[in-house]
């Protein structure tokens, strides 16, 4: 799709209906027979890529190891397309690869026995989490305390002058999603054999 590459080239900013008829050699008013509005493009964009997410995996053995695995394809999606960051939490309509998304999820969970609403919110949790280490990769570096004095931040300076002890255990994605899913879908329920 010609406005998911100008996204992907040049950042969200320089999608326009009128920049997205230029890459696909028309006029704008072209594009407006299909789409009334910017805000539709983006909800077909942002449906597209989520139909990257495919195929779904098929669940051998732990459901939330498949759940993690799709956790993982999302951060992937978002590492690929930067721009889905800046529209994947705005209210839109939800497209059909959207749907598909869900409904796999829920596929996923049916052997978890706990209310379909908590169902709902942990997927919706696990997307929200997976946003957040998709924006903290992409602004990797870019963050400092050089040039900061943190003489009055006397718990900072405690917590810099630490020994910083072993490396942190592995893939803090993977254990956040396990937690995550464990803790919420878990967490008062149990688990169908």
């Amino acid at each position: 799709m010609a406005a998911i590459t100008l996204a992907d080239t040049e950042g969200l900013a320089a999608v326009s209906m009128r920049a997205v008829a230029a890459a696909l050699g028309t006029g704008a008013g072209s594009l407006y027979r299909y789409l009334s509005s910017r805000d539709d493009l983006l909800d077909l964009m942002t449906d597209r890529a989520v139909g990257e997410l495919r195929p779904y995996p098929q669940v051998e053995g732990d459901w939330s190891e498949t759940m993690v695995l799709l956790g993982r394809r999302q951060l992937a999606v978002f590492g690929a397309h930067p721009w889905l960051l800046d529209v994947i939490h705005r209210p839109s309509g939800i497209g059909p690869q959207s749907l598909a998304w869900f409904d796999n999820c829920i596929r996923i969970l049916e052997p978890v026995r706990c209310p379909v609403a908590a169902k709902f919110e942990t997927i919706a949790m696990m997307t929200g989490v997976v946003s957040l280490f998709a924006r903290r990769e992409s602004a990797a570096g870019a963050f400092s305390f050089a040039g900061v004095d943190l003489a009055a931040y006397p718990h900072l300076v405690a917590a810099f002058s630490q020994p910083s002890g072993p490396a942190p255990r592995a893939d803090l994605v993977e254990r956040t999603l396990r937690s995550l899913l464990t803790g919420l879908l878990l967490g008062d329920s149990t688990e169908a054999g």
